[in-house]
């Protein structure tokens, strides 16, 4: 492991104030950290409300076990936290099916509904900003492999940073970037 940086130790002395009882410091901790963590859970989720849902939570676990944080960085702890709670919430979600032929109509009459399925202004800008292609690639990834390229690629952490949020052995990180690169090369290649 590398040596904590002016951050870590930032973090570090954040958490101690903490756990001394002086929570207003936790305040800080989620100011450095919230859109860090809403970002990851976003890329995973695909979902702005289940991604917020999950970086609320993420903190209140954070919060709840503080007290039992022992390690000397911070940012791997609370991307474990989070990256657990959402590839448990991709285990758990179901696709909601609604009948198109239930009535739905405060008559009783049968209406055809079918969601929207377009992408939000948002959504659509950050595609547009990744290059739509790559990003449907990466959407499409399984999860494990989906975790690892986000946490790389676009929350630029170190394989020893990912091992670490994922609960990984460094190994099992590269083995899964190596095929997720594999992946969306090939998924690419065929849309070129």
């Amino acid at each position: 492991m590398s040596q904590p940086s002016d951050q870590d130790r930032t973090d570090l002395v954040l958490v101690e104030r903490c756990q001394q009882g002086q929570v207003e410091y936790f305040g800080d901790l989620v100011a450095r950290y919230q859109s860090r963590i809403y970002n990851m859970a976003y890329r995973i989720l695909h979902n702005r409300e289940e991604a917020e849902d999950i970086t609320q939570e993420t903190f209140l676990n954070v919060y709840r076990a503080l007290d039992s944080f022992k390690g000397d960085r911070f940012s791997p702890w609370i991307y474990k936290i989070a990256s657990n709670l959402c590839l448990d919430y991709l285990r758990r979600r179901r696709p909601s099916v609604v009948s198109l032929d239930a009535p739905v109509g405060p008559d009783g009459d049968i209406t055809r509904e079918m969601a929207d399925e377009t992408r939000s202004p948002e959504d659509a800008a950050l595609a547009d900003a990744l290059g739509s292609h790559v990003q449907r690639a990466i959407d499409s990834l399984p999860p494990k492999y989906r975790a690892v390229v986000v946490l790389r690629h676009m929350q630029d952490l170190a394989y020893e940073e990912i091992a670490d949020a994922l609960g990984l052995p460094l190994g099992t990180v590269k083995t899964r970037l190596f095929r997720a690169r594999e992946i969306l090369r090939v998924r690419l290649a065929e849309r070129v």
